[in-house]
């Protein structure tokens, strides 16, 4: 074999080892794509909790919550950031009123700005009424990055945490079909690595403001 062909050989199997690569690359990006939608809800099955956390911020949270509570799954509900304004009844204390829960089955903290803060602000709430169990709900696009956030919030304390996400309108399977979804998925994904790496409250939103500003 003269060096010619075994130059030529040589070429073949580097062109075909660059080949291999870039298409294991495209594969490899292109599962991500489509699955970064189908990633983000988290529903598990409800069961039995001494409480039920609904975390303001979006549509059907609350009305899943409550529904949940009629149907006996905990006797009471907390109402994370009860004070923003979710629906023509008013506040979320009003609301939960207005959807026919008893005001003695309601407890609410009116300070949580963001996800990491509605783990944090209902902590204490659960301990100091000696609640072992929970169930919390959040829209179901939201539910990654909320069990991933109470899960640190709650590690050390015993508690068992139930997830159950509420219908938003997020198509999963198709989360680049539509703008809502969309800018969902990019949203949530910015959060969930800003928080991976420390970023959490109102300082997170800082963050994915100036990202989304550099995109415009």
């Amino acid at each position: 074999m003269n060096n010619n062909t075994a130059k030529l050989k040589t070429r073949r199997k580097r062109s075909i080892s660059l080949y291999v690569l870039l298409l294991a690359m495209f594969l490899l990006l292109l599962t991500a794509f489509l699955t970064a939608g189908p990633f983000l809800p988290l529903n598990q099955t409800p069961k039995q909790a001494k409480a039920i956390i609904a975390l303001s911020g979006g549509p059907g949270r609350l009305e899943e919550a409550a529904k949940l509570y009629k149907e006996g799954y905990a006797p009471y509900l907390i109402l994370s950031n009860a004070k923003e304004a979710i629906s023509s009844s008013g506040d979320m204390l009003q609301s939960a009123l207005a959807l026919g829960i008893p005001q003695d089955a309601i407890l609410t903290e009116k300070e949580a700005e963001s996800t990491y803060q509605n783990a944090e602000f209902t902590l204490p709430i659960m301990k100091e009424y000696g609640f072992t169990s929970a169930i919390v709900v959040s829209s179901d696009f939201h539910m990654r990055r909320v069990k991933f956030i109470f899960d640190r919030v709650y590690k050390k304390s015993g508690i068992e945490l139930t997830y159950i996400g509420s219908d938003s309108g997020y198509h999963a399977g198709r989360w680049w079909g539509d703008r809502y979804s969309r800018e969902t998925t990019f949203n949530e994904y910015v959060k969930m690595i800003g928080n991976a790496f420390g970023y959490n409250g109102p300082e997170a939103k800082d963050v994915l403001n100036q990202i989304k500003a550099w995109f415009r």
